[in-house]
């Protein structure tokens, strides 16, 4: 049987995101084992994250001048190791507090930089460019609102969402936590209501359709000014 993560202390009151996304590592709820941080299958099939890498790869290096990085949701950081070379800081960002102590623990590069922030609520570092990789589709849209209100902040935004294959009705709201849209025929929009995200260009950079008709991972490249 799959495990669930318990998402209310009662049954009205859901569990904030911190506590729902700690249970989902501490219970290995996307796999793994229990010696070590583990993001799931989305964080480490090479079939998903080699063309993800390959794109955002060459747009980091498409710069003169390297780009100050903030990778929002970096999780065990299996990803985002691949890109830091290719930024003048990389600045990795989770809600998770013992997840961001074992990456920094095991990760160290000179202009490598982890903070344990909750993206909703805190105020996020400058940069130039966030990386938003299959992290809003866990959150609520009161959540992703919050966060796309400060998307504005930053020169790029390249975000990676599941979404369903063909057409869906997007942006139905879920609690914060293991799940994402997906069960309920939907996925993120920011273009659209209730978010309306003000962009000046976008540009699709990989989709990757999964096996068995279970959606699509793609990834969208915003200029915001």
């Amino acid at each position: 049987m799959s495990k669930k993560v318990n998402t209310s202390k009662n049954p009205k009151k859901p569990w904030p995101t911190k506590e729902a996304m700690k249970q989902v590592y501490e219970m290995n709820l996307w796999g793994g084992n229990k010696s070590k941080f583990y993001s799931g299958d989305g964080s480490h099939n090479s079939e998903i994250i080699k063309p993800y890498i390959n794109a955002v790869t060459s747009f980091l290096k498409s710069f003169k001048e390297p780009l100050i990085v903030c990778d929002l949701g970096c999780g065990d950081f299996n990803v985002g190791k691949e890109l830091v070379q290719y930024s003048k800081k990389y600045i990795a960002i989770d809600i998770v507090p013992d997840l961001i102590n074992y990456n920094r623990s095991v990760f160290k590069e000179e202009n490598l930089e982890f903070y344990c922030l909750d993206i909703a609520k805190d105020t996020l570092p400058i940069g130039d460019c966030v990386i938003i990789r299959q992290v809003l589709q866990h959150l609520s849209n009161a959540e992703v609102q919050s966060v796309v209100t400060k998307l504005a902040n930053f020169k790029y935004v390249i975000l990676t969402e599941h979404i369903p294959e063909g057409e869906f009705v997007p942006n139905k709201d879920i609690i914060s936590g293991q799940g994402i849209r997906l069960k309920k025929r939907s996925g993120l929009d920011l273009l659209t209501a209730p978010f309306n995200l003000k962009i000046k260009e976008e540009k699709q950079l990989s989709s990757i359709n999964l096996k068995n008709n279970k959606g699509v991972i793609v990834t969208t490249l915003y200029s915001i000014f």
